[in-house]
């Protein structure tokens, strides 16, 4: 599953989600900023972008919560693209009567009502082949999405009996009574693979991949625990008996109780994962690199009953992660490569699964300074197959880490790295890059050397998170020069022509 051209060679990459791109609405698109990015991360010589996943999420705005393990976010698609395709007349309108979200949605109204009354053939052709050839999980959520809003927004367990229940003849009904919603919905569908696929074909032409995340659970709330409710340990009425989550750790201290389902897991071998090939036949279309989030929880997860407020009161089930894993590779080969995020209570059952098929684990610079020199997170103790971060989008930003700490810690970080002549961040980006992992990846706050207030998310809060942008303002000529001569010195500095796919 490790691919000798994407993974093995020395890269350095930036994490940076689509939603924190710069511009004038209320959160960043595939529009021209982020083809802008691309073009500094070529420029400054970084030839991996890392996002977080892409789908649809809840009000909460959390990526790792979505309506779908397979959709993507219609929030993402640029507005402006579609008046350049001349399905959208007049955008200002939009744009001086609503804001944010408001001003999307009207766009993307307006675009399907144009579409529908005087789309050319071959978009229109394309739209069908698009459908035809997604339709094993499109028709699903299209038909989720609609009675979705025709039902305010509920969560499906508080649809109509026969509605939360799939009763086939309501269902052919809704799906005629709201075939328009159902195509509208499809078609948002189509409008954001078609941007993402061409911002990732421009990323390859300049010797950038696209390296993505895959929330190891997904959201009870979605198309996918609604449509194939076997998969997942629910009972009788589609009422999960356990959540998932983890134990109290470095992040919480009751845990943290994430409130997705588990996995049925017995189902699933019995139809050789068949649910989770579909759930990468879709990511492989998005990046090249993918990170699985949570990784100890294909070796064991844990369980906690669902009646219980905090995560305190669970245990470890365990999961047939070789099997799973082994399917994957069987299926896909090298054409998938894979990272597994191996923070949190790690054990050597999790360590030995991880290394059986080869993946690179994740090494977080910030956890480095606590306990002696045999800390894992420490450079020093890095194996060369595995990825390191500065931080990442559930830390805070290395400034206001180190800001937070005492003098007598701050002394002992600079010591640890060996006295660098370097302030923060600077001094922690260039240990991550001149580290021994095959791949270094740096938050852009770190680059631009912000503070706290600039963190993404504060793992166990639902206020005031994923709402991070940068400027282009703060990415100064000086900030540029100071990260292209740590790449160069440090021999991350991608150069040459863009890279090919065999």
């Amino acid at each position: 599953m490790q691919s000798d051209s994407k993974s093995v060679q020395r890269r350095a990459g930036v994490l940076l989600h689509i939603s924190s791109l710069p511009g004038a609405e209320d959160h960043g698109d595939l529009g021209k900023q982020s083809y802008r990015f691309v073009d500094f991360l070529k420029t400054a010589g970084i030839s991996v972008w890392q996002t977080l996943p892409l789908g649809m999420p809840h009000d909460d705005g959390s990526p790792y919560q979505c309506l779908s393990a397979h959709a993507g976010n219609p929030m993402f698609i640029c507005p402006d693209m579609l008046v350049e395709k001349g399905w959208v007349s007049d955008v200002d309108c939009y744009r001086d009567s609503c804001s944010g979200a408001v001003y999307r949605k009207a766009c993307l109204n307006a675009a399907w009502a144009e579409f529908v009354k005087q789309g050319d053939a071959q978009d229109k052709l394309d739209f069908r082949h698009f459908c035809h050839e997604r339709s094993w999980w499109l028709d699903d959520f299209s038909l989720f999405v609609a009675l979705r809003n025709e039902f305010e927004h509920k969560c499906w367990s508080d649809w109509p009996k026969l509605f939360r229940d799939r009763d086939e003849k309501s269902l052919q009904e809704a799906e005629k009574r709201l075939a328009g919603e159902i195509n509208k919905v499809k078609f948002f569908q189509f409008l954001f693979f078609r941007q993402w696929q061409d911002l990732r074909q421009y990323a390859h032409r300049r010797g950038v991949l696209m390296f993505g995340d895959i929330p190891i659970f997904v959201s009870y709330d979605s198309a996918d625990v609604w449509a194939q409710r076997e998969n997942f340990k629910l009972d009788e009425n589609g009422a999960m008996t356990v959540v998932a989550g983890v134990p109290p750790d470095y992040f919480s201290e009751t845990g943290q109780r994430w409130g997705n389902p588990h996995y049925n897991w017995g189902y699933l071998q019995n139809n050789r994962f068949q649910w989770w090939i579909e759930r990468f036949r879709t990511l492989q279309e998005l990046f090249d690199i993918i990170r699985i989030d949570h990784f100890r929880g294909l070796e064991a997860a844990w369980e906690i009953p669902a009646g219980e407020e905090t995560a305190v009161k669970g245990e470890w089930v365990k999961a047939p992660g070789a099997e799973l894993l082994s399917r994957i590779e069987q299926e896909f080969g090298d054409r998938i490569s894979l990272v597994a995020e191996d923070l949190g209570i790690i054990t050597p059952e999790v360590e030995a699964l991880r290394d059986l098929f080869a993946l690179p684990g994740m090494k977080i610079l910030q956890f480095a300074f606590d306990g002696g020199p045999d800390n894992p997170y420490l450079p020093q103790n890095y194996v060369e197959n595995c990825v390191v971060y500065t931080g990442t989008h559930d830390n805070d930003t290395t400034l206001g880490w180190f800001e937070s700490l005492s003098d007598e810690q701050k002394n002992h970080v600079y010591e640890a790295l060996g006295n660098p002549q370097l302030p923060m961040p600077q001094a922690l980006v260039h240990a991550a890059l001149a580290s021994i992992a095959s791949l270094a990846v740096i938050p852009m706050q770190d680059i631009l050397e912000l503070g706290s207030e600039h963190r993404m998310n504060i793992p166990g809060t639902v206020e005031g998170n994923w709402q991070w942008r940068f400027k282009w303002t703060q990415l100064t000529d000086d900030k540029v020069r100071k990260l292209e001569e740590m790449l160069e010195a440090t021999g991350r500095k991608a150069t040459g022509a863009p890279l090919s796919f065999s």
